[in-house]
């Protein structure tokens, strides 16, 4: 039996670190972030999970954390928000921010 997917709400109130990134296909900076986070997913491994999330196909999300510019990153373990920031982040920066909030 397939297992069911997870909502939204039960991923980011799991164990597990969730970093999510609030995008717009139309933003520039947006699309200079795959990369990024492609290489952050990679040093991380398990200790992090990636989202994407459009902000033009999810507006309540967006809205419910107040996403007023896009990219922001939002990094949540057990529902709660450990840090965030808008704008292109480096991904030595994203990984040593993400290292120094996360619970093990």
């Amino acid at each position: 039996m397939p297992t069911k997917a997870k909502t939204f709400q039960e991923l980011i109130d799991g164990d597990q670190a969730v970093l999510v990134d609030f995008f717009a296909t139309w933003c520039g900076p947006c699309k200079m972030m795959q990369p990024i986070l492609e290489d952050t997913a990679k040093q991380l491994g398990d200790k992090v999970k990636i989202l994407k999330v459009d902000v033009d196909k999810n507006q309540l999300a967006a809205s419910k954390f107040q996403v007023r510019g896009v990219p922001t990153l939002i990094l949540f373990q057990k529902g709660k928000i450990l840090w965030r920031e808008s704008g292109v982040v480096p991904a030595h920066q994203l990984v040593k921010t993400i290292n120094s909030n996360i619970i093990e």
